[in-house]
């Protein structure tokens, strides 16, 4: 079990899109080892806090690492009997409230923090996606203030850096410089298992690009994938709408956050036992 508290680990795992449960003890009838308000955070492989500890706890973290595995987010609502259910010698029952977060399906690989990157940083931070910020300047995140979902790198290594992204991130290259450009470019294209790559820039920039990729060897279908110009800003080419018509043309290629089961399990927690529970 970690030393860490559960409100530490809850916004640690908020903050890196990372799957978990928080379990909340809300009823306890008669000899319980923890009071209502008691809680503690279950993820995958680590129990953080704890609920009282025994064979109840030890099924609590059972329960939720299946619902965890089984990919269902939201609300759910377990009894247990300490004499029955749990086989405990204190003999009480208790109400935990399981509520499942499964993280953010969306990452997104964003290089450069001039004008239009912060401006995408900002635009995308409500989304909840996880953001892996990159930028080879040695003052590039300076000013900006720690953000929830940012995780801010260095650009030391063009290769290195697209080698270190998980599959299935999208990446949008808006770099301060065209080398940077290319080279991060080429190196996703190797790979081929980004979910989707945008490119800053004009259309004879990205005619120059495409020739010296198909030079390069790189396949045509994973070319021909690349968005170039980024979003369609109307004609407007401030940052701010540059930004903006990225994440739009962005945003129906983003894996959704799976709000319809959190959804589904509120609806099933409206019964009325629950609603006797909380008055």
């Amino acid at each position: 079990m970690s030393g860490e508290r559960w409100y530490d680990a809850l916004a640690r795992l908020r903050r890196a899109g990372l799957p978990h449960v928080l379990a909340t003890q809300v009823t306890s009838q008669g000899s319980t080892p923890r009071e209502p308000g008691a809680r503690m955070v279950i993820t995958a492989d680590a129990i953080i806090d704890t609920l009282g500890g025994g064979t109840f706890e030890w099924q609590l973290i059972a329960c939720a690492r299946e619902r965890l595995e089984r990919g269902e987010a939201g609300l759910s609502l377990e009894a247990f009997s300490l004499g029955g259910r749990s086989g405990q010698c204190c003999g009480g029952f208790v109400n935990v409230l399981l509520e499942t977060d499964l993280g953010t399906a969306t990452r997104l690989a964003l290089f450069g923090a001039g004008h239009v990157g912060r401006a995408v940083a900002s635009l995308a931070a409500p989304l909840g996606w996880r953001l892996d910020w990159y930028d080879s300047r040695e003052d590039a995140f300076s000013g900006l203030d720690p953000a929830s979902g940012q995780h801010r790198h260095r650009l030391d290594d063009c290769n290195a850096s697209a080698e270190s992204l998980p599959a299935g991130s999208h990446v949008l290259v808006l770099t301060h410089d065209h080398a940077e450009d290319y080279a991060l470019v080429e190196a996703l294209l190797r790979r081929g298992d980004m979910a989707s790559i945008g490119l800053i820039g004009s259309r004879s920039k990205w005619a120059s690009f495409r020739g010296r990729l198909e030079r390069a060897g790189i396949p045509h279908d994973r070319i021909d994938a690349v968005r170039c110009p980024i979003g369609d800003s109307g004609g407007d080419k401030t940052p701010y709408a540059v930004a903006l018509a990225a994440l739009a043309e962005l945003l129906p290629l983003a894996s959704p956050r799976p709000e319809g089961a959190r959804r589904d399990a509120l609806r099933g927690l409206e019964s009325a036992e629950v609603r006797r529970l909380f008055s």
